[in-house]
């Protein structure tokens, strides 16, 4: 069973990169070239008979094709990771259907991968870091999506203790109370990074973390669409097999 919904996972993914590539072709690749442009402009002029750095891929291929593959794999990365966390919760967090879950744990990754490291750290085209603070920025990213993944699981845990107790509703809003106290904390705790460079256009830095979110929204909700969708049917098959035997019985 696993396999079969990881198999759909990688396939819905798939999907969801090919549907987000006009979409981030469209509005993502504007400000990223605007941003190359003016790296361009502000570089220092090279040195008289220094010779011209190679181009390894050409801007063009890198716009289409190398678009194109890096959504469809990010999608197929993100559908089978997407595959395994539905296996683990389904059943487990509330009796929801196939296509509900799926709705839902798609909602709560755009939340939680997307939207929270966004607001510390959010993304930026070309020229407006720096090649030494990079691996800085990444780990500084990746660690605030670290904490939000763990500070979900906290409020779920939360909801779950007090749900007999309080009630649905307020056991929610405790879980809720709970993400935001933690959320807020890394926010303080964690340092922050410099912004783009004096002079850098606002309106390409801004057009670039709209199609940014823009992107990253098409890919979960065509994976969660998607998956949900093709889980359910997978689902029900199985549970119409399980029942064959046992009626005959």
């Amino acid at each position: 069973m696993i396999r079969s919904l990881l198999i759909r996972g990688m396939l819905a993914g798939l999907c969801a990169g090919v549907l987000a590539f006009p979409v981030a072709y469209a509005i993502g690749e504007p400000p990223v070239q605007a941003a190359i442009d003016f790296e361009q402009r502000v570089a220092p002029a090279p040195q008289p008979g220094a010779p011209a750095e190679p181009e390894v891929v050409a801007r063009g291929t890198q716009r289409t094709v190398g678009l194109l593959t890096a959504l469809a794999a990010m999608g197929v990365a993100l559908g089978g990771l997407f595959a395994l966390v539905f296996a683990w919760a389904y059943g487990r967090i509330g009796a929801i259907g196939a296509r509900a879950m799926s709705a839902t744990l798609a909602l709560g990754a755009y939340l939680t991968i997307v939207l929270v490291p966004f607001a510390k750290y959010p993304a930026g085209p070309p020229a407006t870091a720096t090649p030494e603070s990079l691996g800085t920025r990444t780990a500084l990213f990746v660690t605030m999506i670290c904490i939000s993944v763990a500070a979900a699981t906290a409020a779920m845990r939360i909801r779950r203790e007090l749900l007999e107790r309080l009630g649905a509703w307020n056991a929610t809003i405790a879980g809720a109370g709970g993400f935001v106290a933690l959320i807020v904390l890394a926010q303080v705790v964690l340092p922050g990074v410099d912004g783009p460079p004096g002079g850098f256009p606002a309106d390409v830095l801004w057009d670039f973390r709209v199609a940014s979110l823009a992107i990253s929204a098409i890919l979960f909700a065509a994976i969660g669409l998607g998956f949900g969708a093709a889980a359910e049917q997978l689902l029900r098959g199985h549970e119409r097999d399980a029942a064959g035997p046992a009626l005959q019985a």
